[in-house]
């Protein structure tokens, strides 16, 4: 950086370390925390030109030293036809690289997509002459999470079951959640009422980060939190003020095939 440039910068570094410290005193968190960092490296869902029902599939760089080691770890929608085989290739790849138990996977299902009319989950909502072969229970849907998380590195499931589906979660998280991170997003909307009822009724034990209140709420309730951007979300930088300032456990920046993006994040970070 040229000199005559040095003070103008130095400016904009008190401007952020300014706006770090504000989110952090409204969050009242005394020691700031850089997050994990969660990408999304395959796409399904309603948006992708692929048969898999699930939305994303997610790497955590968990066994990383610092967040630079971290992003060096770490979107695309490959022709895969079925969820497992998704979860198969991060696994394969993760193994490949070198980087079994620093590298594990977390997934967002967002299963509102492909809740039908009769309370069951069609895992085959985008083929278009469906026969409704591939339609299961909330039970069954469940048992395919727990084979997620005994099979392979799977430590988050994020919109597991529909958002009206409060006992299917309330069972999952029972059950499932001293293995796996429940991650309640469309299910709470980061409305403190919803996030207080989960709580409450054990639904799930992480929450999508979208309002202060609703994470400081979580936090006292011993929830993991992860930030988040939203798909066609602009080059904007805030995402990762929001995410040290409120000590946030992950962060899941925007697709590392955005490298216009990507890069601008990770270096606010």
């Amino acid at each position: 950086m040229e000199n005559d440039n040095t003070k103008e910068s130095s400016q904009l570094f008190s401007l952020l370390c300014i706006l770090l410290q504000h989110i952090s005193n409204l969050a009242g968190n005394p020691k700031i925390v850089l997050p994990v960092p969660a990408f999304n490296v395959i796409n399904g869902g309603s948006h992708a030109g692929n048969k898999l029902a699930m939305q994303e599939f997610i790497i955590l760089p968990v066994g990383a030293s610092s967040f630079k080691e971290a992003m060096k770890m770490g979107d695309f929608a490959p022709n895969i036809q079925e969820n497992k085989e998704g979860l198969e290739l991060l696994k394969t790849a993760i193994e490949k690289a070198g980087y079994t138990c620093k590298v594990v996977i977390g997934m967002d299902v967002a299963a509102s997509e492909f809740y039908s009319s009769d309370k069951k989950y069609d895992l085959n909502f985008k083929e278009e002459n469906n026969d409704g072969s591939q339609k299961i229970s909330g039970d069954a849907l469940k048992d395919l999470y727990k084979s997620f998380v005994s099979e392979y590195p799977n430590v988050s499931i994020e919109d597991p079951f529909d958002q009206d589906d409060w006992e299917n979660y309330v069972e999952m998280t029972v059950e499932c959640g001293e293995k796996v991170q429940i991650v309640g997003d469309d299910l709470l909307v980061t409305n403190p009422k919803k996030v207080k009822k989960a709580i409450n009724e054990r639904s799930c034990n992480a929450v999508l980060l979208k309002s202060i209140e609703a994470v400081k709420m979580s936090k006292r309730a011993g929830w993991g939190v992860m930030a988040s951007h939203h798909s066609g979300d602009t080059e904007d930088t805030f995402i990762a003020d929001l995410s040290v300032g409120l000590s946030t456990d992950k962060s899941r920046p925007e697709l590392l095939a955005d490298q216009s993006v990507l890069p601008n994040t990770t270096n606010q970070v």
